[in-house]
C-alpha cells in the first residue's frame, strides 16, 4: 500500500519527458556514431549509452525513495568525498585532449567532474539552508555583499580542482548553480548580476591584456582560441571556428523537416566533429529539421517546467534548494549546448543532457532528476 501511494505521487509527467529524451538520445547516438565504428562495430557508443541508461535510472529510483532530509544531513561527508575524488584525478587521472578528466576503473571510464556538479547541489544546499530540523534556518544570511564571502569560499575548492583540470565548462556550470542557489537562498538580485557583469568584464579585459601585452592567465590557448572565435566568427574557419561552422551548416540544411534518419551529409560524412557528444543537436536539426528540433528544446523545457512547480511546493528551503539548484545545472548545460551548436554561445564542450553520448553525464543527471522527484514526493507527509 506504502509503494503504490508513494508511486501516485510521482510527477510522471517529469519522469516520461527525461525517458523520451533518453530514447531520442540512443537514437540520435546510434545515426552520428555509424560512421565511425569502434572495433568494426558501428553500434558500440549506443550499445554503451544503453548500458549506461539502465545504470543511471536504477540511481535514479533509489535516489528517489531515500528522504533528502537525509541526503542533506551527509552533505559534509559528500562534501569531502567529493575533494578527494576531484584531487585523485589531478593525481592519477586519464588524459586526453589536453585535458586530465578521467579515472580509469576496470574498463570503464569515469569523469568525476560530473558527479562533481551534483555533489555541490547537495553540499551547498546544506550550507545555504541551515539546520531546518530545529524549526528555524542556521544556514548564513546572502543580503549583503560580504555576505557572500564564506558561500563564495566554499564554492571555491572544488571549483579550483576542477578548473585546474582543466575543465572551463564545468567551471561555468559551477558558477550558474552558485548564482541560482544564492537567488534562491534571498541574495539581491542586483548584487548577483553586478557580480556576474563584473565577472565577465574581467574575462574580457583579460583575454585583451594576454593578446595585446602577453598578460598571463589561466585559460589554454585552445580554451582563448574558442573564445575569440566566438567574438570574431568567420575569421578562422579550420580551426576553432571549425566546429561551429560546420555545426551551422548542419543545421541550416534540415530546414523545416530534416533530411531523414541516417540520412544527414554533414553527419555521415564526418564533417561535424565531436557528433555524438557535444554537437549532437546538430545532428539533431540535420536529420530531423525545425519541428524536430522544437520537439526536444520543448522536452527540456517541460522537465524545467516540472521542477520548477516542485521547487515552489517543497516543505523547506532544503528541498528547494535542491531542485533549483538541479534546474540551474540543467538549464546552463541545454542553453550552451544548443547555443554553441548554433553559433550563439562559445564552445566549452558541455553535452546535451540525457541525449549527448556520455555516461557519467548521463548518470549525473539522472541522480538530479531523482533529487527532484525525492523532493516532490517527501513535499508533504504521506499518511498511509
Amino acid at each position: 500500500m506504502r509503494l503504490s501511494k508513494q508511486l501516485r505521487s510521482l510527477d510522471w509527467v517529469l519522469i516520461g519527458a527525461v525517458l523520451m529524451l533518453t530514447c531520442i538520445g540512443l537514437l540520435f547516438i546510434a545515426s552520428a556514431s555509424r560512421a565511425q565504428p569502434v572495433g568494426g562495430d558501428p553500434l558500440f557508443y549506443v550499445k554503451r549509452q544503453a548500458m549506461w541508461a539502465v545504470v543511471s535510472i536504477a540511481a535514479m529510483i533509489v535516489v528517489i525513495f531515500v528522504d533528502y532530509a537525509w541526503i542533506l544531513r551527509l552533505a559534509p561527508w559528500i562534501y569531502a568525498a567529493n575533494l578527494g575524488l576531484l584531487g585523485l584525478v589531478l593525481v592519477i587521472g586519464h588524459s586526453a585532449g589536453g585535458a586530465q578528466r578521467w579515472i580509469q576503473i576496470g574498463g570503464y571510464t569515469l569523469q568525476p567532474s560530473e558527479f562533481a556538479k551534483v555533489a555541490m547541489i547537495i553540499t551547498f544546499a546544506a550550507f545555504l539552508a541551515g539546520d531546518e530540523r530545529s524549526g528555524q534556518s542556521a544556514g548564513p544570511s546572502v543580503a549583503r555583499a560580504r555576505d557572500l564571502v564564506a558561500p563564495a569560499l566554499y564554492m571555491a575548492v572544488p571549483w579550483f580542482l576542477v578548473f585546474r583540470q582543466p575543465d572551463l565548462g564545468t567551471s561555468l556550470v559551477f558558477g550558474a548553480i552558485f548564482l541560482a542557489m544564492l537567488f534562491v537562498a534571498g541574495a539581491n538580485p542586483r548584487l548577483l548580476f553586478g557580480v556576474t557583469g563584473g565577472g565577465l568584464g574581467a574575462v574580457g579585459l583579460a583575454i585583451f591584456l594576454h593578446y595585446r601585452f602577453g598578460l598571463p592567465i589561466p585559460l589554454r590557448e585552445y580554451q582563448i582560441r574558442r573564445i575569440t572565435a566566438f567574438v570574431q566568427p568567420g575569421k578562422d574557419l579550420q580551426l576553432s571556428g571549425y566546429h561551429t561552422h560546420q555545426s551551422q551548416i548542419a543545421i541550416g540544411s534540415g530546414r523545416w523537416f530534416g533530411k531523414g534518419i541516417m540520412a544527414g551529409s554533414q553527419n555521415q560524412l564526418n564533417f561535424v566533429p565531436q557528433r555524438h557528444t557535444d554537437f549532437i543537436f546538430s545532428v539533431i536539426g540535420e536529420e530531423v529539421g525545425f519541428f524536430g528540433s522544437i520537439l526536444v528544446v520543448g522536452l527540456f523545457a517541460l522537465i524545467l517546467w516540472r521542477a520548477v512547480l516542485i521547487a515552489s511546493r517543497s516543505k523547506d528551503m532544503g528541498g528547494t534548494l535542491l531542485v533549483m539548484g538541479s534546474v540551474a545545472m540543467l538549464a546552463f548545460h541545454v542553453f550552451v549546448n544548443i547555443g554553441m551548436a548554433s553559433g550563439i554561445m562559445p564552445v566549452t564542450g558541455l553535452p546535451l543532457p540525457f541525449v549527448s553520448s556520455g555516461g557519467s553525464n548521463l548518470l549525473a543527471n539522472c541522480i538530479a532528476i531523482g533529487l527532484i522527484l525525492n523532493v516532490h514526493l517527501h513535499r508533504h507527509k504521506i499518511n498511509f
